[in-house]
């Protein structure tokens, strides 16, 4: 590290300590990254819920704000969480109470809210003090026995009170609600869930504790989120995904068709994805509208009122509405992935990403534990009361001794303990009974509550003593929420539903997405590739850079795939719609590919799935390619022919009829049948002809029925008939013979 720098004296510096900045760093780091995990991002797997939250309804609570009790503002209930328990800034605890009141964000929500809580199309809530909220039925169960010793408490941030540690939580509230929160180096994203699904799993691992996540898919098929949407994954992936606590759901928004006769309709969302912005979405998909990015749309029209219900007008009557909804999901977030990252505190120390099972099971223990601790709560207060009764009991049988001993001593409680071997609180008791107590009534009532709270003692005490009973409490306790939440009544329903993808075609799809435009093709001798508008039929007027020239021009449809092979053996496809513009002179290929610097443009043409192309190199090998082999969906293209310098790839011909005419730079004429070359996907090819020295200069395919075409510089045309052919007719990797009277000079078939 080198000398260590000391700060420079100034007068006072015998406090300054030198501290290794690493060490300090990592130090305080590690500190912030702890507190965020613990205290912020991640919630605890028992009740679900981060501390701001579990704070929030704590607070509701010890308000007195029921479900039956009358609304508070909610400033007043963010300043007594603020004040007493969370020292954070008031807004940052308002968005986190007025999170738990949206139907949209929450599936079950834990706050009741009167007034504007914001909306689906991402409007803010109100001002905390116009709004106004108090607990639900939600927050009820998680807080039912909060006051009977349920739960861990410890001191508020200021010591002056105490909170809970956890909730008693007898809602299955982590995987019901969900969660989704960025602490340092660790994230969760958990997705809502059905809670008759969940209690209806939880009582399974009840009766089976080894239950694999692929027995409780049977009960929770996957997530149920609040604002509805179709989940399209496959079951294995949802299997997958709840095994390891990781992976996504793949969630669409629900539609339909709307006949609006004559052949006409319209297409009305009414749901969808979770967490999706209604506004947005509309604004992202007429902005593609406008880029004409969704040929096959017309319109978009939000008619929300309550309900989703978002308009699509396709463009015309006859299309598809699947491929048009298919390539919406595509580029629009009508389709989005949520993801799974159950990264929770597990015991509320540990965090870990847990499986399905593992999240139920803690639920399970910590039910079962806050049982435990309430029995014991129960039991402790039956103790004391017991004890106080049998006391009173006491003072009945002697109540005129009773009398002349409070009357005539001047410290009658320990005479009367020593008198009757009473404890203290018993003693304590009598001496504070009232009078009119005094009435024979009361020693019945008294021998009544006894016997009751005696049969009630052994009755706690067995259920404590047995893990049995304990588990069939919960599992009563879970059938009780279960009703409460069931798919019956309107809050339990299942919202969210599952499909599969429809079958549709790629390639349909692909072409729904770009508007169909005429083209026209242009490449340069050095590899400049530009598209201009329309199909122009005079390339004459086209303008190249100084040195450069026309290369190849065709014309083309922005819908189709263009395919470019070099003379390094390369196809490279670029579609119509992506080619650069034909201002200016375009954009070198070798930035849109990776083309290598020593290769240039052999040719390029329209893709046509349904044709087959002859590749040849110079040296004379070759083979039968399909054109669908050519196509490549990267940059980096594909090898198609194998080709070493000097080598290169020379000639690229469709293949049509039965036979082959191929001639050399020797001038020699081979006439062949189709079916001696091979057809492959990749590779050197087998030699067509076969050359002393020099290479091949041109190919043809033809059928040998209609004779062998070609043209001389003067544009006459020849035709060789199959008879006439006969001395140049032999097998493929011959030499063959001098070319015919009148064949151009040029060595090629045109001229």
């Amino acid at each position: 590290m080198g000398q260590e720098i000391l700060p420079p004296s100034g007068g006072d510096d015998d406090h300054i300590q030198p501290v290794d900045l690493k060490a300090a760093l990592e130090q305080r780091y590690l500190a912030y990254a702890l507190s965020t995990i613990m205290h912020r991002a991640l919630p605890d797997v028992r009740d679900g819920l981060k501390p701001v939250h579990r704070r929030i309804v704590y607070a509701m609570n010890e308000m007195g704000l029921r479900p039956n009790t009358a609304f508070r503002k909610c400033a007043k209930i963010v300043g007594e969480v603020m004040g007493n328990y969370h020292p954070h800034g008031d807004q940052s605890i308002y968005d986190a109470l007025a999170r738990l009141a949206q139907d949209f964000s929450q599936r079950y929500t834990l706050v009741n809210g009167q007034g504007n809580f914001g909306n689906i199309d991402g409007d803010s809530p109100a001002a905390m003090r116009y709004t106004e909220s108090k607990m639900t039925a939600v927050s009820e169960l998680l807080l039912e026995g909060i006051d009977q010793d349920a739960v861990d408490f410890r001191d508020t941030y200021d010591e002056s009170n105490t909170e809970p540690v956890v909730l008693p939580g007898a809602f299955p509230n982590l995987l019901a609600n969900g969660s989704s929160g960025i602490a340092v180096g660790m994230a969760t994203s958990i997705p809502s869930h059905n809670a008759h699904e969940l209690c209806d799993a939880a009582l399974h691992l009840i009766k089976h504790p080894d239950a694999t996540v692929e027995k409780l898919v049977e009960f929770i098929p996957g997530p149920d989120f609040p604002t509805g949407g179709i989940i399209i994954d496959n079951r294995d992936s949802i299997i997958e995904s709840y095994r390891t606590g990781r992976g996504g759901f793949r969630v669409r928004a629900k539609w339909q068709t709307e006949d609006l006769g004559r052949g006409g309709y319209q297409i009305v969302i009414t749901e969808i994805p979770f967490q999706v912005q209604k506004s947005r979405l509309i604004e992202k998909i007429a902005e593609l509208l406008i880029a004409r990015k969704l040929p096959l749309l017309e319109d978009i029209r939000d008619e929300s009122a309550e309900d989703i219900r978002v308009v699509l007008v396709p463009k015309t009557r006859s299309v598809d509405p699947t491929i048009l909804m298919e390539s919406m999901f595509k580029l629009t977030e009508l389709e989005s992935r949520f993801p799974l990252n159950m990264n929770v505190l597990s015991m509320g120390r540990i965090p870990r990403v847990m499986a399905l099972n593992e999240v139920l099971k803690e639920w399970l223990d910590h039910r079962r534990e806050v049982l435990q601790r309430r029995s014991r709560f129960r039991l402790a207060a039956i103790d004391r009361r017991l004890e106080i009764l049998s006391g009173l009991l006491v003072a009945y049988l002697n109540i005129d001794e009773v009398i002349r001993i409070i009357r005539e001593e001047d410290e009658p409680k320990p005479v009367m303990m020593a008198r009757w071997d009473l404890t203290d609180n018993q003693v304590e008791a009598i001496l504070n009974m009232r009078l009119r107590a005094l009435r024979k009534l009361e020693e019945f009532e008294i021998r009544k509550e006894f016997d009751e709270l005696t049969k009630e003692k052994g009755e706690i005490e067995a259920l404590l003593s047995s893990d049995d009973k304990q588990w069939q409490t919960v599992a009563w306790e879970i059938g009780e929420v279960k009703k409460k939440f069931a798919k019956a009544t309107e809050v339990g329903r299942r919202r969210t539903q599952f499909a599969d993808a429809p079958e549709t075609d790629e390639e349909a799809i692909q072409q729904a997405m770009i508007e169909k435009e005429p083209i026209t093709v242009v490449i340069s001798e050095k590899g400049w590739i530009r598209a201009l508008k329309g199909h122009i039929a005079d390339t004459a007027t086209l303008t190249f850079k100084e040195g450069d020239g026309l290369k190849i021009a065709f014309p083309a449809q922005t819908t189709d795939k263009i395919l470019i092979v070099t003379t390094g053996g390369k196809a490279f496809t670029l579609g119509g719609d992506k080619l650069p513009g034909g201002r200016g002179h375009g954009e070198p290929l070798r930035i849109i590919v990776d083309m290598d610097n020593d290769q240039a443009v052999l040719t390029a043409f329209v893709h046509d799935p349904s044709r087959k192309q002859l590749i040849v190199s110079t040296a004379g090998n070759g083979f039968v390619v399909p054109e669908a082999e050519l196509v490549a969906n990267t940059r980096k293209g594909k090898q198609i022919m194998n080709v070493g310098l000097p080598e290169e790839t020379q000639l690229l011909v469709p293949v049509s009829g039965d036979h082959v005419a191929v001639v050399g730079e020797n001038r020699k004429l081979l006439v062949f049948p189709l079916a001696q070359v091979p057809e492959m996907s990749r590779g050197k090819g087998v030699r067509l002809q076969r050359y002393k020295d020099g290479g091949i200069s041109d190919v043809r395919c033809f059928a040998i029925s209609d004779g062998l075409v070609w043209e001389d510089s003067a544009g006459r045309t020849f035709t060789k008939n199959k008879d006439e052919l006969a001395e140049w007719l032999a097998d493929r990797a011959t030499a063959g013979r001098t070319v015919p009277k009148g064949f151009p000079r040029s060595g090629k078939f045109a001229g």
